[in-house]
């Protein structure tokens, strides 16, 4: 199912193509985030529960926080329409494979499960200010699930807490890299994600804001974002 919203498949194809051209895996993101720039956001776009059969779904109309930094990664790796979607099911599945079980439901699946794709430094930068967790994913404290289907697993979880986030950090991220907002929810790692972003002497949060007055994609300050936030994990693309 796809809705490409002001795109066709030909001038997405474009930019994908245009992108290519760019060094780094950073400048790529930057560039094809930024196109996302304005997009609504909307939770719940994808097809599929442990009841639904699972749909590949492309909305660059609609987007929230997880699919928003799907998209960029699938786009970064491509360059035609084709390669989008068969990236964006690498991105999204473990192992390519459309279904709701092999849904990536959590931003710690990334490390998990893409590997080939990007690196955890959240203990590199964060040094020994770098907190380490085990933590049971997907129950709740009262023993229901967050994503109805899938079974509870235990993880180890390594987030730089905020009070951490001081000059020094900041310049230790990159612009392209992939930013999970710790949770200390029981039973979830992260409660967002985006990507960061270095624009001269600022420092960007570009996410797919929830907030009732935003509700599209935007750039945010980090570190005012960051404010009251738990902290940090980070993966770099590739």
């Amino acid at each position: 199912m796809i809705f490409l919203g002001k795109w066709t498949r030909d001038s997405l194809e474009d930019a994908l193509r245009g992108s290519s051209s760019l060094y780094t895996a950073g400048e790529r993101i930057l560039r094809l985030s930024s196109l996302l720039l304005g997009v609504a956001y909307k939770e719940s776009t994808l097809i599929g529960d442990i009841d639904t059969p699972e749909v590949l779904v492309i909305n660059l109309e609609e987007i929230d926080c997880v699919t928003f930094i799907e998209y960029v990664e699938a786009m970064r790796l491509s360059v035609s329409f084709q390669e989008f979607e068969k990236n964006l099911k690498m991105v999204r599945y473990r192992s390519g494979k459309v279904a709701f079980p092999a849904r990536k439901h959590f931003f710690t699946d990334w490390i998990e499960f893409n590997k080939d794709l990007v690196d955890e430094v959240t203990g590199l930068i964060g040094g020994q200010k770098t907190v380490y967790i085990r933590k049971q994913l997907n129950v709740t404290e009262d023993g229901t699930s967050l994503v109805y289907g899938i079974q509870p697993f235990w993880r180890e979880i390594a987030y730089i807490p905020s009070y951490a986030i001081d000059d020094a950090l900041v310049d230790a991220l990159q612009t392209g890299d992939y930013i999970g907002i710790y949770s200390g929810r029981p039973g979830l790692d992260v409660s967002h994600a985006g990507i960061f972003i270095v624009d001269g002497d600022k420092a960007w949060l570009r996410h797919a804001s929830s907030v009732k007055e935003q509700r599209k994609v935007i750039d945010q300050d980090f570190r005012s974002y960051m404010t009251a936030k738990p902290g940090i994990i980070v993966l770099r693309p590739k």
